[in-house]
């Protein structure tokens, strides 16, 4: 007799967030690593006024690993799968949408604008914005469009996702 197996599938593969490196599901490495870099530098500046070079690195070490779990914690607010998909479906009902534009078109955009509101959290888009042009221009080709015209993209994906973070807090 043939046996015939079936196999519950409880979540799609792409929404368990594996580490690159571990594989471990729910992990969120950039997120971390911005939290325990900035964790880490306020960490060595407050080690440094209260206890000299000494205090700087001991500040540096509990700031980064302090940073680094409130930064997982704030990635973990944020699925980079699923605010794809919401884009990717409605971009082309936002206003700045150009007939004849692809997601591609727009999609480092969106990515800057859902992954720069996580690493720089307690600051507003136009204060980060300088940054956030800067990385999108050292990774861009000649082919990319500009900055200018991802600007509006990146906003609105800054926004949707101040807009739900706040809703959880």
């Amino acid at each position: 007799m043939t046996e015939v197996f079936t196999r519950k599938v409880v979540a799609n593969e792409d929404d368990l967030n594996r580490d690159p490196i571990s594989g471990t599901i729910g992990a969120h490495p950039l997120g971390a690593g911005a939290g325990a870099a900035s964790g880490g530098v306020a960490g060595a500046a407050a080690g440094m006024a209260m206890g000299g070079p000494v205090g700087s690195v001991i500040g540096a070490a509990v700031g980064a690993v302090a940073g680094g779990l409130a930064g997982k914690s704030a990635a973990e607010a944020v699925n980079p799968t699923a605010e794809e998909t919401f884009w990717r479906e409605t971009y082309i009902r936002e206003p700045y949408f150009v007939k004849g534009r692809t997601y591609e078109y727009y999609a480092e955009g969106f990515r800057a604008g859902w992954e720069g509101r996580v690493h720089h959290d307690g600051r507003s888009f136009e204060e980060v914005e300088p940054e956030l042009q800067s990385e999108y221009n050292r990774s861009k080709s000649v082919l990319d469009p500009d900055w200018e015209d991802l600007r509006p993209a990146a906003h609105a994906a800054w926004h949707r996702v101040d807009r739900h973070w706040k809703t959880r807090h």
